[in-house]
């Protein structure tokens, strides 16, 4: 790899006890929009390792739940979160949340998904904006009126059309490469406030 896997932020994340870098990217996207307040319920796709979660469930504190899903296990353990181990697209999430005690709707959905990466920019950008769509048919289901959506997307072709779909869902569409985004990456974070009814 041509890039420090070992920058600033990786060990701004390890002395603040986060599991991964990648919490301050969600930090930031937070501190210019507010979208996580106490007593929220958060689903939190593409969860693993975990930091956006442990992010999300500082701020929601104790009165709040975080679902986090993900292929990957999570091996870290909150007091007022419940991950699961599963494929977002064959997964029954009803009754997964249900048999956990949560009841949707949710205040807010995050979407960290990324693909597997192949190289090939326009195999990579076309996996990345599968799991957009699929990330926005899940908020669609699970999203409250006036909720909040964060998806990443590989910066390609069809940002405009995805930005295109979210406004006619959202009131405020919004995009933002955070400042810990690694040089190289081409992800960008779209930040789509008040759901429409």
């Amino acid at each position: 790899m041509a890039y420090n896997q070992k920058d600033y932020y990786f060990h701004k994340a390890k002395s603040e006890n986060y599991a991964a870098r990648s919490v301050f990217k969600l930090q930031e996207i937070d501190d210019r929009f507010r979208i996580l307040k106490s007593g929220f319920q958060v689903l939190d796709l593409g969860a693993a390792p975990g930091s956006w979660s442990q992010y999300a469930s500082e701020k929601v504190g104790p009165k709040g739940r975080v679902l986090g899903i993900d292929l990957q296990p999570i091996k870290i353990t909150l007091r007022n979160a419940v991950f699961i181990t599963a494929d977002m697209r064959d997964l029954k999430l009803e009754d997964i949340m249900t048999a956990h005690g949560i009841t949707p709707p949710f205040d807010v959905v995050l979407s960290d998904m990324a693909p597997k990466t192949t190289g090939i920019r326009i195999t990579d950008q076309a996996r990345s904006l599968e799991l957009c769509e699929l990330a926005l048919q899940t908020a669609e289901r699970f999203l409250k009126p006036q909720g909040s959506f964060v998806c990443k997307l590989f910066h390609g072709e069809d940002f405009e059309l995805y930005r295109k779909a979210l406004k006619e869902k959202f009131t405020r569409v919004e995009v933002l490469r955070p400042k810990s985004t690694r040089k190289e990456s081409k992800e960008v974070f779209f930040i789509a406030l008040q759901r429409k009814t």
